[in-house]
């Protein structure tokens, strides 16, 4: 069956699933006025509604055959509050989850929504985990489809401690490389929105944690490198004392190509030589690649150099 054929028999079942949600349960059982009746009611009732559940799940597995994808999410979303209806919370999260991404292709705003929704089950079941899996979606949607860095880093913060709240059962290393990662992203974003303190914080935070574990230390040079720059546009003496603690933290960063470079910008700053600062810098790239984020921090501080006019690290 081609995808019309598919949107179209979706249609059918969603519309058979309606009926028997409208379609009346009183029977003469009931009329009767018995116990038996009213549990007889109780059980055609939950008989009928598991039904339409299940068509509209059944449809909207159609209408992503068919690429319908808001058709997909709102069928997903009614099978959801059917779930619910039925006190299946985990079945009816897992919906919320499956209109969410179907939504995610043609409505980010709805697909947010359904994640929420999703969360709040979740987050009621203790399922704190899971819940902070789609803050994490509900961030990159805000990253890359709606352009909303506040709301972004919101989620991404709870996620994180979602995350950390978590951290005591088995699975603990696993949590706190995602807390990390989801902390990583809020300090980026808070440096490029200029509130260096809070990037900092956690450039500081997640380096001191990662730096005494065997497979994770040699990333906190870089974390440190980060706090380091943040404190550097802010004022030239904290990145100077800044550079100081890191070393005497963790011996390991002095002879870092990040710490050397650091020490290297410090002192073009400090004497105002805009080309021993370029330099330095080039000198950096041509070995490792200057990414966005540090591209723009770097020309931060150049612009501070006094007479610096022209933006350029090249």
């Amino acid at each position: 069956m081609d995808s019309t054929g598919k949107e179209r028999e979706a249609v059918q079942l969603m519309a058979e699933a309606e009926k028997r949600l409208s379609a009346p349960v009183l029977g003469p059982a009931f009329q009767s006025g018995t116990a038996s009746g009213a549990l007889s009611l109780h059980f055609r009732g939950n008989t009928r509604v598991e039904e339409a559940c299940e068509m509209y799940t059944r449809a909207a597995n159609m209408f992503k055959i068919a690429k319908n994808w808001s058709a997909a999410g709102n069928a997903f979303c009614q099978a959801a509050k059917l779930h619910m209806q039925l006190q299946s919370k985990h079945d009816s999260a897992t919906s919320f989850v499956d209109a969410g991404n179907a939504y995610k292709k043609a409505d980010p705003q709805e697909a947010i929504n359904c994640l929420n929704a999703a969360i709040d089950i979740y987050t009621d079941m203790g399922r704190f985990t899971i819940a902070a899996k789609h803050h994490i979606t509900i961030a990159e949607i805000y990253e890359a489809e709606l352009v909303d860095i506040e709301k972004a880093i919101a989620h991404y913060e709870q996620a994180a401690d979602y995350y950390k709240g978590e951290e005591s059962n088995r699975q603990v290393v696993f949590r706190r490389g995602s807390a990390n990662k989801c902390l990583l992203k809020v300090a980026a974003y808070a440096a490029q929105l200029e509130q260096y303190q809070k990037a900092i914080e956690i450039y500081e935070q997640v380096g001191t944690n990662t730096m005494d574990n065997p497979l994770l230390k040699y990333s906190a040079k870089e974390y440190f490198f980060k706090a380091a720059l943040c404190h550097f546009i802010v004022d030239e003496l904290n990145a100077k004392l800044a550079l100081e603690k890191y070393e005497e933290m963790f011996p390991a960063f002095t002879d870092s190509r990040e710490c050397k470079l650091l020490k290297k910008l410090l002192e073009a700053h400090e004497e105002q030589n805009c080309e021993a600062y370029t330099e330095a810098v080039k000198e950096f790239d041509s070995i490792s690649r200057l990414d966005q984020w540090l591209t723009t921090m770097l020309l931060r501080i150049k612009k501070s150099i006094q007479g610096e006019g022209d933006g350029d690290l090249k």
